[in-house]
């Protein structure tokens, strides 16, 4: 696995930063027997296999039935009485060449299960579970068994007597700056407030970079007591030298070994039951017999329950409420385990997906031993997507059909499944969680019928990371649009599937294509995007059309889902604050003090370097108001931005920094070295001497502001080296000079540069805050500035410097292409900022994930939120009004989290007395019987007439339409928008969103906006 590691960090790039290169060279060893290949059993497959295990051996001695294919999506209808394994075979290996897999068709015996290091059974009975478990766990083979019937789900694990679990929950070790310890016992070590640590009763922490109390710097990890959100105690410290300053705790990580039952004990050990939904403890509990009572009644009658079936419901009760005579639940969910044999016969993917990515979890954490296992029984239910308040259905419109729908008509009955295939739903990204819906869509034939249609818009194309998570797309298929090939492939799954793909960004540009007839014409819109702006959008255009929104998203082993209903559930909302603070410019221009800030410093000045300037001086070659629209933006702005221009469009010779050789670009790179690493540096220690006291009498220099220390140029020094490397190599793109990698050669050209001596100024001003910073830049510039400006205008107004120029290349940051120099470049200019501030350097992985602002994905995670966003689409096309029927869900795989909750109700606010939420609004036809169009004057009446509110005020968007103006009252209101907005009104608007204000109630922060419409 180290070599997969090393060679195909492209592939498993993404996963790399969830597991790290340690627990995937542990997972690069294991051999894994997943037994059972019907829907459950091909979604842990494929999650391992995608995972990076050394081989996976797929077993099924079964043929193919019409069930299966409602939730195996590697089956189709040609291998109909074909063994299932056998089926599957080729699809499973293209998933990820790297790893072996193999079929094996002949039924379990105790000598193949010993050729493993995880075991996983599906599809099992009792027996099997537990003789196989006791063979495994008295062989050290890790066991896992994963079930699903109809709605209900169940999960077993056992890892043995003794299983090491190297990292607990898998996140990055918490540290934080020192601000002062005490001399005492215990000692108090109080951190800086600008940042919480975030540390635990019983953390163990590290200590280093103390000065004073050096003692600290030499002890083994020390476990700590937290007194408040910024101090902790550590023991003894009175015998240790005074603190001085400075000083770094970081969390060491300690290993804990687990015990496991095997399963024949763990059944009776109700303690080791896993909660997810709160408001089912009484049903999971239940669930925990009525699998153990489903099995008596398959060995017994040789079949599952009859669908339907109210005897057999009672036979299964009965045998429940036999069990519970042992184990005296205070409370048994009979409705729970009527339905679960009611439904038993069924298949569903969405289940299927969601249990089965928790297993393959479980695998993954079995074979890396990283995260905390399952201890040791999930049960999952989504009963609630049953019809409600309905007397049951006749028990043969559930009955099979012989099509790949039968498993979903188990459960839902026929008519369901025709009201599914009618659907019309619109799914914005083709990514992880996009191609994993639109599986999941094919499988249960949404919109697969004559008046059903899926479209899909996602402009991204295929990349090498994205074949980690996104299992739709092959190696053949880089380069190619995501929708285009994800549409390609679930029609191959379902050939009854109506898709159509699209490369559309979704946004206020593309509201053309997705308009107001588009989004009436839609029962539903499920979003699969991986940003905040897009979602709000999204939201917005959904609560403005009221169409329900299925929405998901994943960072690493974290996933959440929410569902939209409208005038039933509150929306996605705005944009809601980063939880990750930004980090204060005055930070990253002189008082850095993790290597998060170097990172993000060294992408500031690749981006302003290498495509901010070159972009201005393109718009100033072909913009000729360039000038003056940047002097609006503020003196100290126009003056760096111009002055940019003016430095790029001159070459070296009369002052500029227009290179016109690659030696000129190599001696650039040079001296911006110098500049960055040595002169500033100076500057700032000339502002602030190491030993400055601050007016209070305490060292500056401390706390969370590290003393930097200025570097000296060494060509023999790598870093310092690939720093010029890059940056020479960058300098010449963006001017069309081609460089080279040849180390020897640059060597020689440096020898010749001339580095211009620096001398520190007194008159040179730092910021220390981001207050100070601000208000110097609402300042009023100085008679320099002035005069520097105007002396730009100049030489920036000469026609010849115009004439002369060539346009030039701004780069945009590419983190995936290791030979364009741009990560070098990122790596070494941050690597050696961190080296001034004695912060210790980051590897290229680390430095690629935190400047390239990669997001953490596994597709465990992906698919299991999926699946949950498919069982909450059950229950929109069912109909469902009750919220109590609906669920968000906030989870975390890696350590066994999981949050199911009814979603919250739309917040009320009050107009004029009248309770509004967020879905309702004042619906106006602006065309009247005679087909004239309302004005503005009409529209204000007709609101007092119907509502009994006066309109004082009317916006759209952030164009006053009315604020008193009586002669716009005799206007169209089109007319108005089109005066006020000095623009026209596209053929595709159909509707105007117009905000009021009203007498009555004139400070209200919140109105139902008045939806006009043009038609």
């Amino acid at each position: 696995m180290s070599e997969i590691a090393q060679i195909d960090e492209g592939f498993y790039s993404r996963q790399l930063y969830v597991l790290g290169h340690e627990a995937m060279q542990r997972m690069g060893t294991a051999d894994v027997l997943i037994a059972g290949m019907r829907g459950l059993g091909v979604e842990i497959a494929k999650n391992v296999i995608l995972s990076g295990v050394k081989s996976v051996t797929v077993q099924d001695d079964g043929c193919t039935t019409w069930t299966d294919l409602s939730s195996q999506f590697f089956l189709k209808e040609s291998n109909l009485g074909e063994n299932r394994a056998t089926c599957s075979l080729q699809q499973l290996s293209a998933l990820n060449p790297l790893v072996r897999v193999s079929a094996h068709t002949a039924p379990l015996v105790d000598d193949l299960l010993l050729q493993y290091q995880v075991v996983v059974l599906t599809d099992s009975s009792l027996d099997d579970q537990r003789r196989f478990g006791e063979l495994c766990h008295s062989h050290g083979i890790k066991f896992i068994v994963a079930d699903t019937k109809g709605l209900c789900g169940q999960l077993f694990c056992d890892f043995g007597e003794e299983f090491e679990v190297l990292d607990q929950n898998g996140e990055i070790p918490s540290s934080a700056m020192i601000e002062s310890i005490s001399k005492d016992n215990p000692g108090v070590v109080v951190c800086t407030y600008d940042q919480k640590p975030g540390f635990s009763d019983g953390t163990k922490v590290s200590f280093s970079e103390v000065q004073g109390m050096t003692e600290l710097n030499n002890i083994d990890p020390v476990e700590i007591t937290v007194r408040s959100p910024y101090s902790f105690s550590i023991g003894d410290t009175s015998a240790f030298s005074e603190y001085e300053l400075g000083g770094v705790v970081t969390e060491v990580k300690q290993p804990c070994t687990l015990s496991f039952k095997p399963l024949g004990e763990a059944l009776l050990d109700h303690e080791l039951l896993k909660m997810n939904d709160y408001g089912k403890v009484a049903r999971h509990k239940t669930l925990h017999l009525a699998f153990q009572a489903l099995h008596s009644f398959v060995k017994k009658e040789q079949r599952l329950p009859h669908i339907r079936s109210q005897s057999d419901a009672d036979a299964l009760l009965a045998t429940v409420k036999e069990l519970n005579r042992v184990t005296q639940l205070e409370k048994l969910d009979e409705v729970a385990v009527r339905n679960l044999s009611f439904t038993a016969q069924g298949d569903l993917a969405p289940i299927n997906a969601f249990i089965g990515s928790l297993a393959a979890q479980e695998v993954i954490k079995a074979c890396s031993r990283k995260f905390m296992p399952l201890r040791q029984w999930f049960y999952f239910d989504a009963l609630e997507c049953l019809p409600q308040g309905e007397d049951q259905l006749a028990e043969c419109s559930f009955s099979a059909k012989g099509t790949r729908y039968d498993g979903q008509i188990a459960v839902f009955g026929s008519a369901f499944q025709e009201k599914l295939e009618r659907q019309k739903y619109f799914l914005v990204g083709a990514g992880a969680i996009g191609c994993e819906l639109l599986k999941n869509f094919a499988l249960i034939g949404l919109g697969a019928g004559e008046e059903g249609q899926i479209i899909v818009t996602d402009m991204d194309f295929i990349e090498r990371s994205n074949l980690n998570r996104q299992f739709l797309f092959r190696f053949q298929d880089i380069g190619k649009p995501k929708s285009e090939v994800a549409a390609r492939a679930v029609r191959e799954m379902n050939p009854q599937m109506k898709i159509t793909a699209h490369q559309n960004r979704l946004d206020p540009d593309s509201e053309g294509v997705y308009g107001y007839d588009f989004f009436m014409s839609l029962n539903g819109v499920a979003a699969a995007l991986d940003n905040v702006e897009a979602r709000v959008f999204l939201d917005g255009r959904c609560v403005q059309h009221q169409k329900p929104l299925l929405e998901g998203g994943t960072l690493g082993t974290k996933g959440h889902t929410l569902v939209v209903v409208p005038h039933l559930t509150e929306s996605y909302g705005p944009a809601k604050p980063s939880s990750n603070n930004a980090i204060p410019l005055c930070t990253l221009k002189s008082f850095p003090h993790s290597i998060s800030h170097t990172l993000q410093w060294a992408r500031v000045q690749f981006d302003g370097l290498f495509k901010q300037t070159p972009e201005n001086v393109n718009h100033f070659l072909r913009d000729a108001g360039f000038v003056e629209r940047t002097l609006g933006h503020g003196d100290a702005e126009a003056l760096e931005v111009l002055g940019g221009v003016w430095g790029s469009l001159k070459d070296m010779k009369t002052g500029g920094q227009r290179p016109t050789s690659w030696e000129d670009c190599v001696s650039w790179a040079r001296c911006k070295w110098e500049t960055l690493y040595n002169n500033e540096i100076r500057q700032l220690l000339h502002c602030f001497p190491p030993k400055q006291l601050t007016p209070t009498g305490l060292p500056f220099w401390s706390g969370s502001k590290r003393c930097p220390h200025p570097l000296t140029f060494d060509p023999n020094n790598t870093t310092h080296m690939e720093y010029v490397v890059a940056a020479a190599n960058l300098y010449g793109h963006i001017y069309g000079i081609k460089g080279t990698r040849d180390g020897s050669s640059i060597r020689k050209i440096l020898e010749k540069v001339n580095v211009p001596s620096f001398t520190p100024s007194s008159s040179v001003k730092i910021h220390l805050t981001e207050q100070e910073m601000q208000e110097d830049k609402e300042k009023e510039s100085d008679d320099t500035e002035n005069a520097q400006l105007e002396e730009l205008k100049g030489e920036l107004a000469s026609p010849s410097l115009k004439s002369s120029a060539m346009q030039m290349y701004p780069i945009d940051f590419e983190k995936d292409d290791d030979s364009n120099f741009h990560m070098d470049y990122i790596v070494a200019a941050s690597n050696l900022r961190a080296e001034n501030y004695n912060i210790p350097a980051a590897d290229r992985h680390l430095s690629k994930r935190i400047a390239g602002r990669i997001i953490p994905a596994i597709a465990t995670t992906t698919a299991a939120v999926a699946g949950l966003m498919c069982l909450e689409l059950y229950k929109l096309v069912m109909g469902h009004q009750n919220i109590s029927s609906y669920r968000t869900a906030y989870m975390n795989l890696a350590v066994q989290y999981f949050v199911l909750a009814k979603p919250s109700p739309p917040q009320q606010f009050q107009v004029a007395g009248e309770k509004y939420t967020l879905w309702d609004g004042f619906l106006v036809e602006g065309r009247r019987s005679d087909q004239q169009e309302m004005t503005l004057g009409d529209l204000l009446q007709y609101i007092k007439e119907k509502y009994s509110l006066n309109i004082c005020s009317l916006f759209y968007g952030t164009a006053i339409l009315y604020y008193g103006q009586e002669e716009r009252l005799q206007q169209s209101v089109s007319d108005v928008v089109r005066m006020v907005t000095k623009a026209d009104i596209p053929p595709h608007k159909k509707m105007l969103e117009l905000i009021p204000s009203f007498a009555e109630d004139e400070d209200c922060e919140s109105v139902p906006p008045i939806r006009y419409m043009l038609f």
